[in-house]
């Protein structure tokens, strides 16, 4: 029998990985340094693409009851309110085979865990952080972190799904030249109790608001219980040492600022910039392109390997996409290494599409003056099947 993959993270793509890896019959070993899987970010956007791979997986139907389906995205300009337009979303199943929908993070994060957690190929190995890995023509041989000792852990590949500050890229590339860099973008985030909300926010509806230099996102999550909301600003931000932090996003900010931020957008827009249980600050970071995701029995995947800007929403669906290409490779080509270099090869194109098409869509969405009006004219003259269509290359895959 095979010796298990080890895996290093246990975030989405890291646990989606270990669900479609002991579908083909493959063991793995997920190494998590949280003591604990905690309700940490907020809100996902999970587009058919996503959702497919889910459902194959046993775990979209865990979602029942707390995922919203958005009936359609509403785009609205910032500083009046006025409606650009509406894109459907209700045809998204049809369309694409599978739903558009919303779910906190720690919703999904739970799902995944309940189905790896009843799989007898998956092994969960939580407040053990990677230290350091070593391999041969034999496996991979890692070390890591548990409480105040070090343990070793044995497999026959090693994948780093840990983070956009991924401690197995670090060893697979010069830290020199590949660390990441704050791309000049904030995103500040809260969840609001529905019940005090105003009714255009409560509605099962993915709303965005464009404006210069910044855009807000909100939408109702867990049944319509709560409401996330993400304002996205360009910022001059640079750390003070807590891009050091491995919770660095996890910093809470100050709502003034943000309030400052929007004075001039319109009042409903007020209505969603409101104070909450707390704003969390969220810089975001990128990282150079890299060659190849894999170097003989290691390989990286998620945010480790192609972290995102989120304004195609495509983080996390990037990460279950690379589980699912993980697992296709392993089934195709047993040996590791072969494996690894494959699913690389597999993979690293579309990722980079969506990555550079992520960075545009900022650059559309926080436009100013006469660009702005171009991109609102075109927006109010295309119709909600044509910008829907738009996606396809995407949400199709």
């Amino acid at each position: 029998m095979s010796a298990p993959i080890v895996i290093a993270g246990g975030g989405v793509g890291g646990l989606t990985a270990a669900l479609t890896l002991a579908a083909i019959g493959r063991a793995s070993t997920v190494l998590e340094r949280a003591p604990e899987f905690r309700e940490v970010g907020a809100g996902l956007q999970l587009a058919p693409n996503a959702t497919r791979i889910l459902r194959d997986i046993g775990v979209l139907e865990l979602l029942t009851g707390l995922a919203v389906a958005p009936q359609y995205i509403r785009i609205r300009r910032g500083a009046d309110g006025a409606d650009l337009a509406k894109i459907s979303l209700a045809e998204a199943k049809n369309r694409y085979g599978a739903p558009y929908l919303a779910i906190h993070r720690a919703d999904l994060l739970s799902a995944l865990l309940d189905r790896a957690k009843n799989n007898s190929l998956i092994e969960i190995r939580s407040d053990s952080a990677l230290t350091g890995y070593i391999e041969d023509e034999r496996g991979v041989a890692v070390t890591y972190r548990y409480g105040g000792e070090y343990r070793r852990a044995a497999g026959d590949a090693l994948i780093g799904a840990d983070g956009v500050r991924s401690n197995v890229r670090s060893r697979l590339y010069d830290t020199a030249t590949d660390k990441p860099s704050y791309t000049g973008h904030t995103a500040w985030r809260t969840l609001l109790s529905a019940v005090e909300l105003p009714e255009f926010m409560r509605r099962p509806v993915t709303n965005l608001w464009l404006g210069e230099r910044a855009h807000i996102v909100h939408y109702p999550l867990r049944g319509g219980s709560v409401v996330n909301v993400v304002a996205l600003v360009e910022d001059s931000w640079r750390g003070n040492g807590e891009n050091e932090d491995p919770n660095f996003w996890d910093h809470e900010g100050d709502w003034k600022f943000l309030a400052n931020r929007f004075k001039d957008w319109s009042q409903e827009a007020h209505e969603v910039i409101r104070p909450g249980d707390s704003w969390l600050r969220w810089p975001l970071f990128d990282r150079p392109p890299i060659p190849s995701w894999s170097r003989g029995r290691v390989a990286l995947l998620g945010d480790a390997a192609h972290p995102m800007l989120p304004y195609l929403a495509q983080g996390a669906a990037q990460a279950i996409e690379d589980a699912k290409a993980l697992a296709a490779s392993f089934a195709a080509a047993p040996e590791p290494w072969r494996a690894l270099e494959n699913y690389s090869a597999a993979r690293m194109a579309r990722a980079s599409r969506i990555q550079s098409a992520s960075r545009a869509q900022g650059t559309i969405y926080h436009m100013s003056g006469l660009k702005a009006f171009a991109r609102d004219t075109v927006l109010r003259a295309s119709g909600s099947t044509r910008l829907l269509s738009r996606q396809d290359w995407i949400y199709s895959a």
